[in-house]
């Protein structure tokens, strides 16, 4: 498959259409970003951790039933995906409080969350994806009702999932973001599954293993990446 002209470059990923009208080849970055882009850096390798992981993630979910947008590893760095037309709906899942959700609202810094909570933010880096709802979505035809159904059943589908497979690499799921697309008719989980899209505190220290690392100045980022990786692997 052909790697032919770039379709859009974002924080942390390249999007290039190939010679099949199907599919894209998607290359993954080191650059690293925070707080709406007024923290800029590096992280050594990044790319490689968030591409490889995204892509073993994607073959378990598949296994579970969970259709995404993955066709297959090229390289360290980059995947063949399906050609989705991206819904402008980022979902996020939060089973323990932190971040945002902290300032936001006042809650305590890692209170458990019963029942888990469903976020949606409006895809925009230039509104710096804004909290919406249901009736956002609906008024702004983001989404069809059964779209968001669809949606809303995968979020909590791959949950269980994941809080169950990272519980056992001794992991806490704290909380993690997702996009979707739409594909011949069909909804599939899109973009990444990362140490830049999901929150990991290591069971029995809170010990921070993702991107909150270069967010909060903790040190040992790429080596927290690549542990991250290496228990993935053992999958």
């Amino acid at each position: 498959m052909k790697k032919l002209e770039k379709l859009y470059e974002g924080k942390a990923k390249m999007v290039f259409k190939t010679d099949s009208p199907d599919h894209y080849i998607i290359e993954y970055k080191d650059d690293a970003t925070a707080f709406d882009g007024k923290k800029k850096g590096t992280i050594e390798d990044k790319g490689v951790v968030n591409n490889l992981m995204s892509a073993k993630m994607f073959q378990l979910l598949e296994k579970q039933g969970i259709e995404s947008h993955f066709v297959e590893l090229i390289n360290d760095r980059e995947s063949i995906v399906k050609a989705v037309e991206i819904i402008k709906v980022e979902v996020i899942v939060r089973n323990v409080a932190t971040g945002s959700m902290v300032r936001r609202l006042g809650v305590q810094d890692g209170l458990v969350l019963d029942p888990t909570v469903l976020e949606y933010c409006l895809k925009s880096d230039e509104y710096s994806d804004p909290l919406i709802n249901d009736y956002h979505i609906a008024a702004m035809k983001l989404a069809t009702e059964d779209e968001m159904q669809q949606i809303r059943d995968m979020a909590f589908k791959i949950n269980a999932f994941m809080r169950e497979v990272f519980f056992n690499l001794n992991l806490n799921l704290i909380d993690f973001k997702l996009e979707f697309g739409r594909y011949k008719g069909k909804i599939l989980l899109a973009d990444e599954i990362s140490p830049d899209t999901c929150r990991f505190w290591e069971i029995g220290t809170n010990r921070k293993m993702d991107k909150d690392r270069f967010r909060q100045d903790l040190g040992n980022v790429k080596a927290t990446y690549q542990e991250v990786l290496q228990k993935v692997q053992t999958l």
